[in-house]
Formats: C-alpha cells, sequence, structure tokens
C-alpha cells in the first residue's frame, strides 16, 4: 500500500521539544512537505525537503526552532521541533510528491497525505 505514516505528537509545555516522524511506504518521494491546520484556521507549510539533496525550506514562523530532515534509506522525514509555543498547536500533516513543482507550500502539489498527528502545547 501507498501511504505516509506519522508518529511523534503529542502534549508538551512551552519551551519543550518534540520530533515527528513520516515514514513513507511503497512510495518514493520527490519532496516531502509537512503543514499544520489549527481548529478554524486553513493548514499552512511548516517545512519540506527534497530527497535527492537535502534542500529545504521553512516558514517563518519556525525559522530558529524547527528543522527538517530525512534518512533516505527509511524513506522518511522527520520534523524536529524546539522551543515550541503555544501557537504551534496544531495538527499536523506530511505530505509527499514525486514531483517538484513550483511551491512548496501548496496542498495542490502533494499526491498523498499522512493522518495528522497532534501537537499541543500549554
Amino acid at each position: 500500500d501507498v501511504q505516509l505514516v506519522e508518529s511523534g505528537g503529542g502534549s508538551v509545555q512551552a519551551g519543550g521539544s518534540l520530533r515527528l516522524s513520516c515514514a513513507a511506504s511503497g512510495y518514493r518521494y520527490s519532496r516531502m512537505g509537512w503543514f499544520r491546520q489549527a481548529p478554524g484556521k486553513e493548514r499552512e507549510g511548516v517545512a519540506a525537503i527534497y530527497s535527492s539533496d537535502g534542500f529545504t525550506y521553512l516558514a517563518d514562523s519556525v525559522k530558529g526552532r524547527f528543522t527538517i530532515s530525512q534518512d533516505n534509506a527509511k524513506n522518511t522525514a522527520y520534523l524536529q521541533m524546539n522551543s515550541l509555543k503555544p501557537e504551534d498547536t496544531a495538527m499536523y500533516y506530511c505530505a509527499a510528491t514525486r514531483g517538484y513543482g513550483v511551491s512548496w507550500t501548496s496542498l495542490a502539489e502533494y499526491s498523498i497525505w499522512g493522518q495528522g498527528t497532534q501537537v499541543t502545547v500549554s
């Protein structure tokens, strides 16, 4: 089956850290993205990484706090989240595409999505 399986969400206090994982099964991605959606808000891009060269994108709101990385041998991407703030509270989704697209934050450019994992910062 082609799927993305996320793990690593949870509840932490402000200033804490979490590491999210997204394992791609049956799908070799060219770009993996992390998105988040808070209640009543639109889904927004948080970070993305290209499998070929590890080039990364980070949203301005998380620069200096979040890091995206990958293990190509495991076909898995990670989102390390440090110095978490209450405004980081959201459902986090990973998404993957075999294309390269023009906008890493465009939801339409991703072919498959994970089920989501909740991150709550208090």
